[in-house]
């Protein structure tokens, strides 16, 4: 009978571990990101985090007052950096490079809501500028640029770097 006990213990004690060993569920995989679907990053340039691109918004003030941003291009290998002076809504070449840059609406006072971006004031309280860098024609990056903030969405690459300086008015 001893025996009969002992043998049903140890049966019991190997069962355990594959009692619990059960086969655990996988949550289903989330469905990749489509045209339209928000950007759950909060990125305020969709374009490069993969959702849809936020209306922007520029008041007339805002408009009437900005002429040109000041961009700083860094040329890594050579160590030297240089700010250009480039109208909005216009692309610049950048000397000694194969970039070209696009530079599209410039914000004063950058706000972004869940579905649109725009400029709570003319102050200089959030400068921002919507910028394209293309490297021999292929575009590299495309997003804001913040002069207060140039850590925040920044232009990244091995060979160049590239702040926003500051908005120039007319």
């Amino acid at each position: 009978m001893k025996k009969i006990g002992v043998i049903a213990a140890m049966l019991l004690l190997v069962s355990i571990p594959f009692a619990s060993c059960k086969k655990k569920e996988q949550p289903p995989a989330p469905p990749p990101m489509q045209e339209g679907t928000p950007d759950p990053s909060g990125s305020p340039h969709g374009e490069t985090g993969g959702g849809p691109e936020k209306k922007v918004s520029i008041p007339a003030e805002v408009k009437a007052a900005w002429k040109s941003v000041k961009v700083e291009v860094e040329l890594k290998g050579k160590k030297t950096k240089k700010a250009f002076s480039i109208p909005l809504n216009s692309e610049f070449k950048v000397p000694d490079s194969d970039l070209t840059i696009k530079v599209g609406d410039f914000l004063p006072h950058f706000i972004m809501t869940a579905d649109s971006i725009t400029s709570g004031s003319n102050n200089l309280e959030n400068p921002a500028a919507r910028i394209e860098v293309l490297e021999k024609g292929n575009t590299i990056f495309k997003g804001w640029l913040f002069s207060k903030f140039p850590d925040v969405h920044p232009f990244q690459h091995d060979q160049y770097g590239m702040k926003l300086v500051e908005g120039e008015k007319k």
